[in-house]
């Protein structure tokens, strides 16, 4: 790599990874002081936002779908990272942190950064188009995921209060593995083409497809090396974002608690915390025209926010007190079921105007509404 590369837009993305986790082993000890809390919240931000860029450099390597794919396997390794941390710390609220987190996710992807890319994406090249077919492979799987883990613990009877048996527990963790397994099996091999950005005419009728390395007409891959580094950087990266958000989650919990608020709030501020950098990349596409590549970041994250974190959540249930509540609250039920039904209708025709992103951007409203204030 040349030093003009460092010195260009690698140079933030080089240095907070490594200033976090030298941050991180000299406070570990010692963080209670509010200049320090401030100095960690920094840190965790610029090193969620430079994980997410190193990941982002390796996937413009491998191509799509397989980039979005990388992306989305990111995020979710911080969201469980922070999730397990925030419950390790106990509390009454920490059997409601996953599926809070997890809950918000799924509204974040289905609503806010579905709604922002077809928004921009249509404001600037009037429709933009996708493949339907791919596009909505990832929504069923979405919805079934979410069906199993988050709607049916609510109706159940086996266990009180929206928790699984352990057995039921297990088997959700298991169908979630299934059901991921089988989607990352049908995008990046059996049916690889329909996950892939496309062409469309002045009607937004799907014409073809970019069948270039990357995905990208305008941008070659990076090289190896620099994918390499890449690829060490990711890990410290999330290395350090994990622990710094033990560090920060008392302070996160008694601001919550300071404000009035719900504690499911801090699962949103999880949950928008992870997912901000890769919303930005998703606009970027959209942006672009590549609204494929966009829907793939989006219901991609969904589905591994779920299908990766929940059986994390269940093996980590065998050595954690306490109950795991899944099942998700009425008026979330309700948030759910009418963003389903939208999505769907917008994902139908394969093409998208301004409008439907405008409906995306209010549901995603309505359920911050909801969140600050039930």
């Amino acid at each position: 790599m040349s030093t003009r590369t460092l010195r260009g837009r690698f140079q933030w993305t080089v240095v907070v990874p490594v200033l976090a986790l030298v941050l991180l082993v000299v406070t570990w000890t010692n963080h209670d002081h509010p200049v320090i809390l401030s100095v960690i919240g920094a840190a965790l931000v610029g090193a969620v936002l430079a994980a997410v860029h190193h990941a982002e450099v390796v996937a413009h390597k491998v191509g799509e779908p397989f980039g979005s794919l990388i992306l989305a396997v990111a995020v979710t390794v911080i969201e469980v990272g922070l999730i397990l941390m925030l419950m390790s710390s106990g509390g009454d609220a920490s059997s409601t942190y996953a599926r809070d987190t997890v809950f918000a996710a799924v509204m974040i992807t289905f609503n806010g950064i579905v709604g922002l890319s077809l928004l921009v994406g249509a404001s600037k090249h009037h429709l933009v188009s996708f493949n339907a077919s791919g596009t909505g492979s990832a929504l069923t799987t979405v919805i079934a995921l979410a069906g199993v883990t988050l709607v049916l613990p609510r109706f159940t009877t086996s266990a009180d209060g929206g928790a699984y048996t352990a057995f039921q527990l297990a088997f959700a963790a298991v169908a979630s593995l299934v059901l991921y397994g089988a989607f990352v099996f049908t995008q990046t091999v059996r049916h690889r083409d329909f996950f892939v950005p496309v062409t469309s005419d002045k009607f937004g009728r799907v014409t073809g497809i970019i069948r270039d390395a990357d995905g990208d007409d305008h941008a070659d891959p990076p090289p190896a090396k620099e994918a390499r580094i890449s690829v060490a950087l990711l890990l410290v990266a999330l290395v350090s974002v994990v622990f710094l958000a033990k560090m920060l989650s008392p302070t996160i919990e008694h601001g919550v608690e300071a404000a009035g608020l719900p504690y499911g709030v801090v699962g949103v501020v999880i949950a928008l915390l992870v997912l901000a950098p890769e919303s930005i990349a998703a606009v970027r596409n959209a942006l672009r025209n590549r609204v494929q590549t966009s829907l793939n970041l989006a219901y991609g994250s969904a589905m591994a926010s779920i299908g990766l974190t929940i059986p994390t959540i269940a093996v980590a249930m065998i050595w954690m007190d306490g109950p795991l509540i899944l099942g998700l609250e009425p008026v979330q039920m309700v948030l759910f079921a009418v963003s389903v039904v939208v999505a769907m209708l917008s994902i139908a025709p394969g093409r998208a105007k301004t409008l439907q992103g405008v409906v995306h951007l209010v549901l995603f409203a309505a359920f911050l509404v909801v969140s600050v204030q039930p």
